[in-house]
């Protein structure tokens, strides 16, 4: 695969294309996967951001925001805000933890854990629009987490 543009110009003969980029092949691959999520989760009434959310809670119900955030990669500053819309729009509850103030726990509300049915339904849709089989698409996200987790020691 050509990585350099294809100029007469010396001076530019080398400069990476756009397209042999990984980086750049994550991105759009991320807006795309983003832009199908956006679709589907409309019917939930979910932001895909939310959807994270709420997936960590319904793996285990309960958890600190400094646990959600170690799982979903974010900081308390940028969760927090999240959390509270999504708490005004009745999915979750925080509460104060009473044996130490400064930890907020994070719960599902009724309405949170019933839209638990309704998610499950996506996992096969996203599986379709892929034009995957399953086990690709299990291989790349095993490849990519490995790509994470190596781009994380190194950032």
């Amino acid at each position: 695969m050509d990585t350099t543009t294809n100029t007469t110009d010396p001076a530019l003969r080398h400069v990476p294309r756009l397209d042999a980029q990984l980086c750049f092949a994550l991105y759009s691959t991320s807006l795309a996967m983003n832009k199908l999520y956006r679709k589907l989760l409309r019917k939930l009434g979910l932001t895909y951001s939310q959807y994270l959310v709420m997936m960590v809670l319904w793996e285990k119900n309960e958890q600190t925001v400094s646990e959600l955030g170690e799982r979903l990669f974010l900081d308390s500053a940028t969760l927090t805000p999240l959390l509270k819309r999504m708490e005004q729009a009745g999915l979750l509850t925080r509460t104060r933890c009473p044996n130490d103030e400064r930890q907020v726990i994070i719960a599902l509300s009724e309405h949170g854990d019933a839209l638990r049915l309704e998610a499950a339904k996506l996992p096969p849709e996203i599986l379709g629009a892929t034009n995957c089989t399953l086990e690709q698409v299990v291989d790349m996200k095993e490849q990519l987490t490995t790509l994470r987790d190596s781009l994380m020691k190194n950032a």
